[in-house]
Parts: C-alpha cells; structure tokens; sequence
C-alpha cells in the first residue's frame, strides 16, 4: 500500500495537548509577596518556558452515542491488602526535576511517567530527567536532566543576559527483551539561545543502551534523531503548515522494527496533519547506527468509518517476551487508536481502531516497503473525561500565593493510553467519563483486550474478546498503564484522587477474565499544590496531571512493573509544585 498525506484544517474540537509549562523556583518569593509587581513580571519573562496548546480537530458535534449514554459500570471496591505487591519505592520527584544540572533548569509539569525493565535495572525517566535504580529500588545512577542527556545543553543558564536551550518535553523508555537494551525517547524544539522563542525547527530524538545495564550517563547510549519539521528541508516531506510538532511520540516494536507515532501540529499555525508513524530498523538502531532505516507514514489515509477526523495518538504495541513478537506476514506490529472527535458533555463513542504494520522485516532491507491497514471495531461506550475536585488539605503554594481553594486536577482526555500485544491478545486503555451509582461524574479508566488477525494480504480484522471499565465510588482513576506477562497476567496502573483520596498511585489486576479490586499502592499524604493548576501563574485553577503512567515487565522474572504519578508530601513551597512518582513491582 502507497501511504498518502493527508492535510487538513479543521474546526477546534477535542484533546487538549499541551507542552510542559515552565516556571523556576526563583519566582516563589516574588509571586508570594507580589505577585503583579514589575519585577515579577521581569523575572517570569526569562523564568517561564514557552507553552504550547494544540487541539486534535474535530467537527465539535455530538459523537454517534447519545449523550445520555454515559457509562454507569458497578464500581469497584478498594481492597484492603496488596498481597501482590512486591518492591516500591518513591521514585522521582519535583524537587528532583528542579534542581537537576545545578538548577540550570525550568520547573515542570506533569511529570510524563516513562519506565523500563530488563537485565537488573529500572529505568525511570520524567519531565525533563531521568535516573537508573536496580531492582531492590537503590538508585544506581542519575537523576541527570534530559537537556545533557539528549542535546548536551541545558534548559536555561540564567547568566545576564539569559541562554536558552532545547525545549524537551514528553519522554517515553522501552526495554527490548529481545535486544536487551533499552530505548529512550523525547521531543525537541529548537530554541532561539538569547530569547527562548522556538526557532521552527523539531525532532524526536532516539537514545538507546549501548549494553544492557545502562548508566545515566549519555557516554553509556547511542543516539540518533528523526526529523519532524516536514516542511520540506533536510529532505524531509513538506506538509501543510509545517513547520511542525510532532506532539507526544508514543513508541512500541516488534521483531524487526521500532515505532515512533506522533500527532502533527503546525508549530506557527493551526494545521492538524494527523498521526504519522516513523518505522525504524531495530537492528540499525541497537548496531548504534545514526541513520538508521526508516520507513515514514507520512499521512495515514482517512478511512470513512472515522467519521470527522483523522487518525491521532496511535499506540504502537510493546510485548513483554520476544516470543510474543508476531513473525506473521514477514513481521507484524499492531496499534491501537481510539474514535472519539467532540466536546465534553457531548462527546460519546463506540468504537476504536485497530492498525496493522506487516512486512516489518522489510526494515533490514535497503528498500523498506512496511505496508498499513485498520479496521474499526465497535466497542463498549467511552467520553471525555471531567476535572478531578480534590481531597481538601494543607495547601502551601495556594497560600503563598494568596488562592482560596486547592485547583481541580485534570480529568485529561479519552484517547488510547497504552497498547501492549501478549499472550496472543491486543490489550489497551483509556480514560472516560463515568457514572456513579451517587450519580456524581468522574474519571474512569476504559479497557479492551482484542483478538486481531491479518490475511496474506495485509488486511486487519479485530474482535473485541473482553472489555470493562474500573471506577470507584464518588472518585476518579485516571491515566492508565497496562503491564502484561506472557503468561496473561497482568495489572492496570493509575492515579486515584477524589474527595476520599489524596492523589495516589494504585492499580488493579486484569487477565482476560477481567479485572478485580483496586488496591492503593502508595497512598497520597496532601493535595497536589502546583503552579500549573492557579491563577497567579496564568492558568485556569486546573492543574496539569499525568500526562501518562507506564508499565513494563521484566523479561526474566515476569513480574509486572508500574508507574504512576502521586503526592507523597515531602516536596512543598518554596517549591511551586509537589508532584511524586511511585514506582512498584507486583508478583502476578
């Protein structure tokens, strides 16, 4: 199949996708004892990090499901015991994020969870930094800041005048079991060094272990970069109002090759180019080679089913095993989109799409012809997502900064979360608005396990093998992981807030019977207090949240890893956010 380019500009209508927002801990004192003075605004114009916000398009019309439609599932109860929970530990956090190359660095959130496993190690990589622990949880290396790690500069250098380095947001990590090394991701913008404005020019920059038991250090990683401005220079292909961002790379593999899929905005306008998919040669990338093969989908064609919008956040599948990879069709890697185009209240789907990439072998060739194909599978009923109102408790920033009110978290949207191919299934996650018995909405998390297959010709069918959502009474879950073992056992990671909960990481255990309580891994001490959800800084009383949770399983052990986003309460103003990562092994 000839992939084509499709280019659209379309009306605003769903998924919110924003860029990390910046602001340095320097502009505590200032914000808490004037925070509209002039020499507040001074320091904020060199203090904040640019903010990028980007809609998918869509026709904003209420979607094929009826408004009145809202999914009411039974919730589940919070079990009292955590008799899989094996190592945890408090990952990174806030204070970790803002103080990392010497505090050459702006503050940051979400945290935008990436994590891998393999050979003895944990890779753990956030919003802008990463570190590497063993499996006991010790630290071993890091946490250095992404801006050395990928680009080998720094954030900002806050010298007079100020130097401004490349923006990095959206990081993701995977641990190839059949490889063993690990790969790392992330998204560039270039930067104008004396103003900090974006100059036009983007990537997604590809770093990966030159063995299996990696330090923090980029003398340990090989490193190569995949072009994303697609305006026509560079030999890149020129794409309506580019140049452009390719937002939140989401990664997976198979056998043969691994994939980078991005949503495509104009940088400088308002042009929406849909998902692109970028397949790579594995080989070329573990050999350390910098111009690796690559196959671009620069476009993928609309198909009528979809109704009102492109493709966008495809989820390329990972496998826990190499014997989970699909040799079928000379190599075979799936990938899971979801179907909702509206606006929230009214914005209701029952469908999502599966996607096939075959001839993937074709990618250790010198003429790469991976072909593509999907189909629309209906589904059980999902929407976007409300804000989450939180736990009341201390609020440190918000009284510095004289706000009344601790702000809502953000319910965030329903695209697909997470695509994991084992045990012969395609399981996937999302968040979705739900019901409560209490008839109060909150955030739940839908889930699906799909049973694929592909002809000789390359066509994909699907069918929905199970589903189910989780939710819990008058409460939010949000931002899904899937961890799935070979064997078929596997667990759901998120965060729970709500009225009840200060904001915690917890799970559930899924197989293909379903799922079963939800359990608190680490339990939240305190409201999440960040400059991200007041007023003061520029936002709307929302605060930024996830954007994502991960989860990976050790090749060697089966057992499940998992990550999350919660407040712990040990990072608090001066700071002007308090966010924590738990990071947690369950014995399946």
């Amino acid at each position: 199949m000839t992939p084509r380019h499709i280019g659209r500009t379309l009306p605003s209508g769903r998924l919110r996708l924003e860029l990390a927002v910046g602001v340095t801990l320097a502009l505590a004192a200032a914000f808490a004892v004037a925070a509209h003075s002039a020499n507040s605004r001074d320091a904020a114009s060199t203090e904040f990090a640019p903010t990028i916000e980007r809609e998918v398009p869509g026709s904003g019309s209420p979607g094929p499901v009826p408004a009145a439609s809202v999914p009411r599932p039974v919730p589940q109860a919070i079990a009292g015991s955590n008799p899989e929970l094996g190592v945890h530990f408090s990952g990174l956090n806030f204070q970790d994020q803002r103080t990392a190359d010497d505090g050459r660095q702006f503050s940051l959130e979400p945290p935008d969870q990436g994590l891998c496993v393999g050979s003895g190690s944990v890779v753990e990589t956030v919003n802008d930094i990463l570190a590497v622990y063993d499996t006991n949880g010790t630290k071993l290396s890091g946490p250095i800041a992404l801006n050395p790690f990928f680009t080998n500069d720094h954030a900002i250098v806050r010298s007079t005048p100020p130097v401004f380095g490349t923006f990095i947001a959206d990081p993701k990590c995977y641990y190839d079991p059949a490889a063993q090394r690990f790969f790392l991701t992330a998204l560039t913008i270039a930067r104008d060094s004396r103003t900090g404005a974006f100059t036009g020019h983007t990537d997604v920059r590809i770093a990966v272990s030159k063995t299996s038991t990696p330090t923090a250090s980029p003398s340990d990683w090989t490193f190569t970069t995949i072009d994303t401005t697609n305006d026509g220079s560079n030999g890149t292909p020129d794409h309506d109002g580019c140049p452009c961002l390719g937002d939140q790379p989401l990664i997976g593999a198979d056998a043969n090759g691994f994939y980078v899929t991005t949503n495509e905005f104009s940088l400088f306008g308002d042009e929406f180019n849909g998902a692109q998919i970028y397949a790579l040669s594995k080989a070329d990338l573990v050999a350390g080679d910098p111009t690796p093969t690559i196959q671009r989908i620069e476009g993928t064609p609309l198909p009528s089913s979809y109704g009102n919008g492109p493709p966008y956040s495809l989820q390329p599948a990972t496998s826990p095993s190499s014997s989970d990879f699909v040799t079928a069709n000379n190599g075979t890697e799936y990938l899971l989109g979801a179907l909702e185009f509206g606006k929230f209240p009214f914005s209701l789907d029952n469908r999502i799409a599966v996607w096939a990439l075959t001839n993937t072998g074709s990618l250790d060739t010198a003429t790469p012809d991976v072909h593509f194909d999907d189909v629309v599978v209906t589904s059980q009923v999902y929407g976007l997502p409300p804000n989450i109102q939180q736990k009341n408790g201390p609020l440190p920033l918000a009284a510095a900064t004289k706000q009344s009110q601790e702000s809502l978290i953000d319910g965030g949207d329903d695209r697909m979360q997470t695509a994991v191919w084992a045990a012969g299934r395609l399981w996937g996650a999302g968040d979705t608005v739900v019901k409560t018995p209490q008839d109060t909405t909150q955030v739940g998390i839908t889930w699906y396990s799909l049973i694929p297959s592909v002809t000789r010709t390359g066509q994909v069918s699907a069918t929905v093998a199970n589903h189910g959502y989780v939710s819990v009474e008058g409460n939010s879950v949000t931002r899904p992981a899937i961890a799935m073992n070979p064997s078929g056992s596997g667990a759901i990671v998120f965060t729970l807030a709500g009225k009840d909960h200060y904001p915690s990481a917890a799970y559930t255990t899924l197989s293909s019977s379903g799922t079963g309580s939800v359990h608190v891994a680490a339990a939240g001490t305190k409201p999440a207090d960040g400059f991200s959800g007041y007023k003061v800084f520029g936002n709307a009383g929302v605060e930024r949240w996830g954007d994502y949770s991960a989860g990976a399983v050790d090749p060697a052990t089966g057992k499940l890893w998992l990550a999350t986003e919660w407040i712990e309460g040990n990072v608090g103003f001066p700071f002007l956010a308090n966010w924590n990562t738990s990071v947690f092994q369950l014995n399946p």
